[in-house]
């Protein structure tokens, strides 16, 4: 067991799936909330905002394959099988339905989990969803991707990974940085291939294919994806665009009482009670 700041336990355990070993971090009860981390994070990611929803919600969050504790994926990745994946782990926890929350990469898993298993999705967060079109697949192709950085004995890659990744959040927040760090060394290669990974995925296809209540959640001072939310929101139809001031990157880790406060609401407001 572990306890949040605010005090509460949290489970963390392995779950066996049809498609490989899931590590999880839960508490609360009520209607399941899966919660889906961005690339090289983990479960970690949640870490405060996970009592915070689970006063209310039974808040689950994953660890996506290759990443944190999970197993590696036997294949090639792909968000097509990390979105079968986290719906074998619901298969496996009995929960036939789910809210389904993604920050980044896990946004993009959590689109593609609403366009091809509809029944399954009750309700949808796109947190910092990048809008992935042949336009940035063909910007992005063999681009170097922003954790891409060459192991060196001396290990200034450790250094280089830093200095990459500190502007994008907040001014001397070193605790966040070493939480990515740690999420980064463990992922190994995976830190930079879970971003190759999104930019291949057909988003424009599967955008409109959702039916479910949308929220999503535009930080606006993620420079990656706050331009972009508009076409996101814009594309599911009846979506709902918040903007949450002063939010970077690490938006969940940032500001877990505002990213779970926009979550809780939005969730409570579209499901049904148990």
């Amino acid at each position: 067991m572990t306890t949040s700041k605010a005090g509460s336990h949290v489970e963390r355990r392995f779950v066996t799936t049809q498609l490989g070993r899931i590590h999880v971090a839960m508490t609360g009860n009520g209607f399941p909330v899966l919660l889906l981390h961005q690339t090289p994070r983990s479960w970690d990611e949640y870490r405060d905002v996970l009592p915070l929803l689970g006063h209310d919600f039974r808040a689950i969050a994953m660890d996506t394959p290759g990443f944190g504790d999970s197993d590696r994926p036997t294949g090639e990745p792909s968000i097509e099988a990390w979105a079968q994946t986290a719906l074998a782990l619901l298969d496996a926890l009995e929960l036939p339905r789910a809210a389904i929350v993604g920050h980044h990469t896990g946004a993009v898993i959590a689109v593609e989990m609403a366009a091809s298993a509809p029944a399954r999705v009750s309700a949808l967060v796109l947190s910092a969803c990048p809008f992935v079109d042949a336009a940035r697949r063909a910007k992005h192709q063999g681009m170097r991707v922003i954790d891409d950085v060459e192991t060196r004995s001396d290990g200034a890659h450790l250094t280089e990974l830093w200095a990459r990744r500190q502007p994008f959040y907040p001014a001397g927040d070193t605790d966040l940085l070493q939480r990515f760090i740690i999420d980064a060394l463990r992922s190994g290669e995976m830190a930079a291939e879970g971003h190759r990974v999104v930019n291949r995925y057909r988003m424009e296809d599967r955008l409109g294919l959702i039916r479910c209540p949308t929220l999503v959640i535009a930080p606006t001072g993620d420079p990656h994806v706050h331009p972009v939310a508009p076409k996101v929101a814009g594309a599911i139809d009846g979506s709902i665009l918040r903007e949450l001031s002063g939010g970077m990157v690490p938006l969940p880790d940032q500001m877990p009482e505002a990213f779970a406060g926009l979550v809780r609401d939005f969730v409570a407001a579209h499901v049904a009670k148990p």
